[in-house]
Order: C-alpha cells, then sequence, then structure tokens
C-alpha cells in the first residue's frame, strides 16, 4: 500500500469507523465483494453485507419480493431446507453477511427494513457500496446493471451516497478461492482508497441524490501497484443534457468509454443523478471535483 494510501486509512479510522452496507450483482459470495468486505471490516468500518443469493448480473432496477429459496445458493454457499422455508439467510460462521433470493435492490431494501437493525439499532448507514462487479460497467451498461441499479436506488430511494465499482478484470469466482487473482487484491485496495477518500469530505459525503460509477482497468503488468493509477473525473453518457464542470482547461468532461479505451492505468470516476443513472448536472460535478481536487488526474 503506497504511504498516501496508508495515512489516510490510519488517519480516518483514529477519528472512527463509519456504518457501510454492501451489495453487489454478481451474488453474495463473489470473490470481489467478499475481498472488499473483508478490507473495510479490517480497517475498522462497521459493515453489514447483503446481496443476491446467486449471480444476478444484468438485473438493472428490477425489485421483486424474495422468493422460498428451494436451493443452494451461488457457489454452494448457503444451505436451504425445505422444512424450514427461508427468503433470506445468514452465514452460518461469520456475522453480517446476508443473502436475499432476489434482485440487489431487493437485498438493500430488505436490508434496511429488516436486518440492519440488529447490529446498528435505530442508525442509518453513512455509505452504501456496491459491488466490485467482476467486469467494467461503462455508459449504456449502466441502465442494466444491477450493481448501478442499487447505487442509484441508495441515492434516490434511501437518500444514502452510494459508491458503484467495477473492474475490467474479470474474475467470476467464490469467496473461498484460494488462489488469489491480482485483480482482487488491487481492486480492493483502489476501492478501499476512495472509499476512505469520500468519507474524509464529511457529511453528506456526495451532493444529493447522486452516486459514483467508478471503472477500473484490467491489471497488467504496468498497473498492478496502487499507485500507478490515475483517477480520470468522467461522465457516464456521451450526450451532454446540461453543461459539465469546468475541468482540466475543457468545458466538457471524458465519458468513461473513452478513459478506460484509451488503456495504461487510468480509473474512470462519474457522478450519476439516482433518478436517471445518467451524468449528474454540472453544478453537482463541480461539488465532487473540488473535494477531491487533490485525487484527479487530466486524460
Amino acid at each position: 500500500m503506497r504511504p498516501q494510501i496508508a495515512l489516510l486509512t490510519l488517519s480516518l479510522l483514529i477519528a472512527h469507523g463509519y456504518r457501510i452496507l454492501q451489495t453487489n450483482e454478481d451474488g453474495w459470495a463473489a470473490l470481489y465483494l467478499r475481498s472488499l468486505f473483508n478490507a473495510l471490516k479490517a480497517s475498522g468500518h462497521d459493515l453489514v453485507l447483503v446481496a443476491p443469493a446467486e449471480n444476478k448480473t444484468g438485473s438493472g432496477s428490477r425489485d421483486e419480493q424474495p422468493r422460498t429459496r428451494l436451493e443452494s445458493c451461488h457457489f454452494n454457499s448457503c444451505t436451504v431446507s425445505p422444512q424450514v422455508p427461508e427468503t433470506f439467510g445468514e452465514n452460518k460462521t461469520q456475522q453480517r453477511l446476508y443473502w436475499v433470493n432476489s434482485f440487489p435492490i431487493t437485498s438493500l431494501r430488505v436490508a434496511v427494513t429488516r436486518i440492519v437493525e440488529n447490529f446498528w439499532f435505530g442508525k442509518r448507514a453513512d455509505l452504501v457500496i456496491s459491488g466490485p462487479h467482476s467486469g467494467t460497467t461503462l455508459g449504456s451498461q449502466v441502465l442494466s446493471s444491477g450493481t448501478i441499479g442499487a447505487a442509484a436506488y441508495a441515492a434516490e430511494a434511501l437518500f444514502l451516497p452510494a459508491l458503484a465499482f467495477s473492474g475490467a478484470s474479470e474474475a467470476d469466482l467464490p469467496w473461498n478461492t484460494t488462489a488469489i487473482p491480482e485483480s482482487s487484491v488491487v481492486y480492493t485496495e483502489l476501492a478501499e482508497f476512495l472509499t476512505s477518500r469520500v468519507l474524509d469530505i464529511g457529511e453528506p459525503y456526495l451532493p444529493d441524490n447522486t452516486f459514483l460509477n467508478v471503472n477500473f482497468p484490467k491489471i497488467e503488468s504496468k498497473c498492478r501497484d496502487p499507485e500507478d493509477f490515475e483517477w480520470i473525473l468522467s461522465r457516464i453518457n456521451s450526450i451532454a443534457i446540461e453543461p459539465d464542470v469546468r475541468h482540466c482547461n475543457k468545458n466538457r468532461l471524458p465519458t468513461e468509454a473513452e478513459v478506460i479505451s484509451k488503456g495504461g492505468c487510468r480509473i474512470s470516476v462519474s457522478l450519476g443523478e439516482g433518478t436517471t443513472k445518467l451524468t449528474a448536472p454540472g453544478w453537482k460535478q463541480i461539488q465532487l471535483r473540488d473535494n477531491l481536487e487533490s485525487l484527479w488526474s487530466c486524460l
């Protein structure tokens, strides 16, 4: 871990840990999801993970009442009994890990109405994290993404700031994989770093009704150390309905697809509107640009 990341994380933990609600669309047992959960928990944050029982990639904003689970969860990560019908369940060996037999948005809804009260006693989450998702979520993909669906729902319906992480290096692997791919290690460290930077802003962390869509590039020989990466402020959709914030001497932000297609160790960070899943207006982008001023590089 580079010194800047280590010092920032240490200073944040000295203050206090934060209540973080985590979900994804790849399933509750996915390696990327669990790796970030374990890292944030080890850093002193107060986490609850509630995610679909199986891979629900491409579920968008679907939200359906959970059905009784009749077979084991993704990667045989849970066992169910016909004699004890369950629509959601808890990990038997590690607390604060829950599966829901439905979609990412449903998982968040079940979390806030039936689960987090057991741990936070009436307090709300400080932040929602969706992902990291295995594979990119760029441009028009955000409309069908369950990872983005959950983040947008958190921002619009739950009034909670949300971060959505995706990585170009795909790894559909279970939580108990022994040969951990380098992508999982690097994505976890990068996601933990940005999470700390956002929390360090102070409430409300992000502008009202917004989320961050963050896309990591492929992890290759030249993109292994977190210090090698550049964070690029970008936009989700290519058509600009409203003007962007002026940044890097330009009046238009690059799209996420442009950032990732350039190659290299570049990370796209877009501010999305919870209601539409499109790029948030320029006056909201200004807050993000200024609050994380030292983070940005120019494309």
